[in-house]
């Protein structure tokens, strides 16, 4: 284990407790000024916000005031909480629900012109109102997009998808230079070939983010939640990442990220919160944690997936529960005494094109994931190294790799 001075980053994908994200058009500052406080008092730092797209961009040329008014008092209001703030923009996907703009129609968000001009007019309408603000943390592009590349839409093919996520990414610094810009894609592009490609995630922008659940990778189809194949699921996200930049100091954020009962007895959650964030923790590079979500989704709103429902750290009530017991007390610990990064000297090497070749009987992605927890088993905690890599000895003296595993 190497000891270093690091500060690991707590926070929240908001979920507000009294009317979901529908509040953008039901505004109550007093509610949301109350679920902010409550975020706050857990020592959490920092919250990932939705701007429903229909919401915010009626119409491809126009943006409502009245929304921008109000994504302007909820920085208002995280500032008096001291929460940061970071901005996802081009929600057409939220909570089990895909919705698009009504003047889409059949067009493409990633390739059509029109849908790319509205969508940069839409970022620069916003950022007019909120990039100078001292809470805004950055632009997220959009939540979870990879999901709606599949909703009525060709998926791109990974050179038309990068090209979108680049020159997106580009106008963000431009719009808000030196911010955390993201794009905050699920958890296929790591585990296949589609969408955007590996290769870009980790290099476009200027940091990496994961979403990293064990229902939707997989996980939980080939181990028990409490097995080494669902608690070092997130670990192992983040070192497939790491494999992927050049820069071996580029930062990873952990964006989403939790557990339902529907997955397992609400009494194990905790337990399996902290020993998720605790190997997580030990990759170096991490930015920090975002659970999913704040509160629990308010019950009166009938139709969400069950699983939906129970993923807060607080009730629809602010009543603490005890998974956001746990995760206050991490990251009170976490503060007040940095967990230590482990040395990583053995690394499984990944084949370049591995993705392409999926194993018959498997989720997608876990002929090499399966490989890599067989290791954890063992009691290695490998890093990945690219094949096209491995023979890079100054990019694996970087990393501190001194051994290299084949997959057998």
């Amino acid at each position: 284990m190497t000891t270093i001075d690091r500060t690991l980053r707590f926070g929240v994908n908001y979920v507000p407790s009294s009317k979901w994200w529908y509040c953008w058009v039901d505004w109550d500052a007093a509610s949301i000024a109350d679920d902010l406080h409550a975020i706050a008092s857990l020592g959490m730092d920092h919250l990932r916000v939705m701007c429903l797209w229909p919401i915010f961009q009626p119409n491809a040329g126009y943006v409502s005031h009245t929304a921008l008014d109000r994504l302007q008092q909820l920085l208002d209001l995280a500032d008096s909480a001291r929460l940061d703030v970071e901005v996802t923009v081009l929600n057409g996907w939220l909570s089990g629900f895909a919705f698009h703009p009504a003047w889409r129609g059949d067009r493409n968000i990633f390739t059509d012109p029109h849908m790319i001009d509205a969508e940069e007019f839409l970022l620069r309408t916003i950022a007019r109102r909120v990039a100078g603000h001292p809470r805004f943390l950055g632009f997220d592009l959009g939540n979870e997009l990879s999901v709606l590349q599949s909703y009525g839409n060709r998926i791109p093919s990974l050179a038309e998808g990068d090209a979108w996520h680049r020159r997106m990414m580009d106008l963000c610094e431009e719009l808000a230079p030196g911010k955390l810009h993201v794009n905050g894609v699920d958890h296929q592009q790591w585990f296949m070939d589609t969408g955007f490609s590996r290769e870009c995630l980790a290099t476009a922008g200027p940091i990496t983010s994961l979403h990293t659940y064990i229902e939707f990778t997989g996980a939980r189809s080939l181990y028990r939640p409490m097995e080494h194949g669902c608690l070092h699921l997130a670990e192992y996200c983040i070192e497939l990442a790491k494999a992927y930049s050049p820069d071996p100091a580029r930062p990873i954020w952990l964006q989403e990220f939790g557990a339902s009962s529907q997955w397992m007895p609400a009494e194990v959650i905790p337990d399996f919160a902290e020993q998720t964030i605790r190997n997580a923790a030990s990759c170096a590079g991490l930015w920090g944690f975002t659970w999913w979500c704040s509160h629990d989704l308010n019950t009166g709103f009938t139709g969400f997936n069950p699983l939906e429902y129970d993923l807060g750290l607080l009730d629809q009530h602010n009543r603490l529960k005890p998974i956001g017991r746990r995760i206050s007390q991490l990251a009170s610990e976490f503060r007040s005494n940095p967990p230590p990064v482990a040395d990583r000297p053995v690394a499984l090497v990944q084949p370049d094109d591995i993705f392409s070749r999926p194993q018959p009987g498997k989720p997608a992605g876990w002929q090499f994931a399966g490989p890599y927890m067989d290791m954890i088993a063992q009691g290695i905690r490998p890093a990945v190294v690219l094949a096209s890599r491995a023979a890079d000895n100054a990019h694996l003296a970087s990393r501190g790799i001194r051994e290299l595993r084949l997959l057998q």
